[in-house]
């Protein structure tokens, strides 16, 4: 699989299992041999991605920004590449830490708030 087809796979993970909160979708993505090892905490019983977005999950409730709509709107104003992202808090909010190479081939971390998918900090490296 090609990087920009694993890339479209999490994508729609993420926008259709988590933020859209349809966990039928989970086994149309995964393999049925795939196993999801999260902490109960995030995984309710270990059960899967579709558990995890019916159980309470961190994007659950739907309320977040997609990945994809955070990745596109970075890419429009900072020409570049998506090297990794991460989820965390930023000032006890739900955050994504994007690592983008600019098109110089510096990198930046942006911080975003994953509620309302704007940016709310950045780290040059």
């Amino acid at each position: 699989m090609s990087t920009e087809s694993n890339k479209a796979v999490v994508r729609r993970f993420f926008d259709e299992v988590c933020n859209g909160r349809k966990p039928e979708a989970a086994p149309e993505i995964f393999a049925p041999e795939f196993v999801y090892h999260e902490p109960p905490s995030i995984s309710p019983g270990g059960s899967g991605p579709a558990a995890m977005a019916q159980e309470g999950g961190p994007a659950a409730a739907g309320r977040q920004a997609p990945l994809s709509r955070v990745l596109h709107d970075i890419a429009a104003r900072y020409p570049g590449r998506h090297l990794n992202t991460t989820m965390g808090e930023s000032g006890g909010r739900p955050a994504y830490f994007v690592q983008w190479q600019l098109s110089d081939g510096r990198v930046v971390i942006f911080v975003v708030d994953a509620d309302s998918g704007q940016i709310i900090g950045r780290q040059s490296g």
